[in-house]
This record gives C-alpha cells, structure tokens and sequence, in this order.
C-alpha cells in the first residue's frame, strides 16, 4: 500500500471560497500596513494565526482554510492550472 501515489482534490466551489478568502486576508494585511506576501507565507510554514492581523476578520478567515487547501490553490494558480 505504500508505494501507491495518493491524491488530493478540491471541489471547484471550495477553490473559490479559499480564492476569497486569501484576497480578503491579503488586504486586510496590507491596510494595516503590513507586508502581506511575507505575513501569509509565516503563516503557511508555521500555522501560527498571529503572522495574520485581526483587522476585518483576516484571521478567523483564514483559520476556516486547510493548509493543504491553501497550497493546492496557490500551487494551481501560479501554474496556471
């Protein structure tokens, strides 16, 4: 049984939830002045909530999303898949 790839898919409809919800978080980094490439990318690599500010509900935001989720989409996006 180990020696079989696995594989991971997302439901088309949750991509777009999670598109929305990062774009949300994005600018509610960048309104507080933060840098958000590098405040997400903490997050991603550490899942510690506090890389995200609370300012318009970023944080519990981002919270509702799975990190293998969140890196599927990022993935698909930059190879424009």
């Amino acid at each position: 049984m180990l020696d079989k790839t696995m594989t991971f898919s997302l439901p088309r409809d949750r991509e777009g939830d999670i598109r929305r919800i990062l774009t949300t978080v994005y600018d509610a980094l960048k309104e507080k002045g933060y840098n958000p490439i590098n405040q997400i990318v903490g997050y991603i690599l550490s899942e510690d909530p506090t890389y995200i500010t609370t300012h318009n509900n970023a944080r519990s935001l981002i919270r509702r999303i799975d990190r293998d989720e969140l890196l599927e989409v990022l993935l698909k996006s930059y190879l424009g898949e």
